[in-house]
């Protein structure tokens, strides 16, 4: 081997072609398109998810599809855990909320895909219609959702305008009002203790 060069009439056996990529993108379409045929009137998309953050400090102000939705967010939004996954939600048992702006956006999530849902009778016939279906009216020419998160996950605020820095804003130490409210956290329960203390006598 002279500088990496394939010796001989063999270097075809290198060469790698795509010369069916067409066809590919073909079978590709194809595939979808009965992938949507068979899941119709259902969303292609499967079922719907929770918008979460990213973990770690790094990546914590973008926010992406979670696993499922917690038990308080189904329970803030009037839904019990039996009938969430028979009508396309998702659950994620050992999920927690950590702050109320999650759970209120995820339960106004929940809301608004209740206020669009769509539920068919699982059989024809007047008998097989059960409390909760949608009337027969309004399930004519029912268009399929193929939107890859069923209700579109709204971005974030985004980086902030420029601005000028004020005096205030100088003057003001982070660090020293962080460990504050780190200090008068872990203390509340002693001040409320000796609080009631003084009330008693």
């Amino acid at each position: 081997k002279v500088n990496g060069m394939t010796k001989g009439q063999h270097y075809r056996a290198y060469m790698k072609t795509f010369f069916d990529q067409p066809a590919k993108a073909k079978k590709r379409s194809l595939a979808r398109k009965a992938k949507a045929a068979k899941m119709a009137p259902r969303p292609l998309a499967g079922m719907l998810r929770p918008v979460v953050h990213c973990p770690t400090s790094r990546f914590n102000m973008k926010i992406r599809k979670g696993r499922g939705f917690s038990l308080d967010e189904l329970k803030a939004a009037g839904i019990s855990k039996a009938y969430a996954p028979t009508v396309g939600i998702a659950i994620d048992w050992r999920r927690k909320n950590r702050n109320v702006e999650g759970l209120e956006a995820n339960v106004e999530r929940l809301k608004e895909y209740m206020s669009k849902l769509i539920v068919f009778p699982k059989r024809a016939g007047a008998k097989n219609v059960k409390k909760g279906d949608t009337p027969k009216s309004e399930l004519k020419n029912v268009a399929q959702n193929t939107h890859k998160d069923i209700i579109p996950i709204k971005k974030g605020p985004g980086k902030s305008a420029p601005m000028a820095i004020s005096e205030e804003m100088k003057s003001f130490k982070a660090f020293r009002a962080m460990r504050k409210a780190r200090a008068d956290k872990r203390k509340l329960g002693k001040k409320m203790k000796e609080e009631a203390e003084k009330k008693a006598e």
